[in-house]
């Protein structure tokens, strides 16, 4: 069902390679409240996935661009301006890859020059992309710009590698920059922290399933699915969140409070027995 929440606004999706992706259904569901939308990614995930299926769907263009390079997000930015006539109302940061967890490489053995690529892409590009936002005065007055992060970033996931210490920084990058942004030109910039999700890129994370079965019982109102992801980021691109920012927000059911449930418990006995 549609509201109309984003009616008249324009903005940029980065990341969706295929209909598994989060960036995918918060594409569809922008579009849905009446938004006009840009897609990108870099060139080689616009090859391997079905980005331009999802644009003719959507009546968006499709707009290549490395998020770790300064000067393709510079070409971006200034393409959107220009394709949509104005300013932009909102942008989602759905970015993410680690060498190491490809590469099966354990954290306590990392490969630093694999890190390094991981902090680069998983949370720097962040910055980059804000400071050229910001720079070209892109965003619209109380425009929202939002990135996708995980609990890891603030309780130890075994596993999930050094794309925790990547989600650490995203949020830290999120709060450091927002408080400028906010200040100087009303932007809001927030962090969203999902649910374990059967995406491409987190199948490529060990163990995924058993994670995403044990986090469905911890959580009151069970695993939040990419569809609910959609819904709740496009209330942040909306106006109805003018005055929140600066926040790493948990859209997990209610995991990341939790402690053991009775049914965790007694799973967890019968495996010891």
């Amino acid at each position: 069902m549609a509201y109309n929440l984003l009616k008249g606004k324009r903005g940029i999706i980065f990341g969706a390679l295929n209909e598994l992706s989060i960036a995918w259904k918060v594409a569809e569901r922008a579009v849905e409240e009446g938004a006009e939308i840009l897609l990108t990614n870099t060139p080689v995930s616009i090859r391997l996935g079905s980005i331009n299926h999802l644009a003719e769907r959507c009546g968006a263009i499709v707009v290549p661009a490395d998020a770790t390079s300064v000067e393709e997000l510079e070409v971006l930015v200034d393409k959107a301006l220009e394709y949509f006539g104005g300013k932009i109302d909102f942008v989602l940061h759905s970015v993410g890859m680690s060498p190491n967890v490809r590469k099966n490489i354990p954290y306590e053995v990392s490969n630093y020059a694999n890190m390094m690529k991981t902090m680069d892409i998983s949370a720097i590009s962040f910055h980059k992309l804000l400071q050229v936002l910001y720079t070209k005065n892109a965003m619209a007055e109380y425009g929202s710009v939002v990135a996708l992060s995980y609990l890891a970033a603030q309780r130890t996931v075994e596993g999930y590698n050094d794309m925790a210490d990547a989600k650490a920084m995203l949020e830290s990058i999120a709060r450091s920059f927002g408080a400028i942004y906010g200040r100087k030109h009303k932007v809001r910039v927030n962090t969203v922290s999902q649910s374990p999700t059967m995406t491409t890129a987190g199948q490529g994370i060990a163990g995924l399933d058993k994670l995403f079965a044990m986090a469905d019982d911890l959580s009151p109102l069970g695993n939040a699915s990419a569809d609910d992801c959609a819904d709740y980021i496009v209330t942040l691109f909306s106006d109805l969140t003018r005055k929140v920012t600066m926040q790493n927000l948990y859209h997990d059911g209610g995991y990341s409070q939790m402690a053991i449930t009775p049914s965790v418990l007694e799973a967890y006995g019968k495996g010891r027995e």
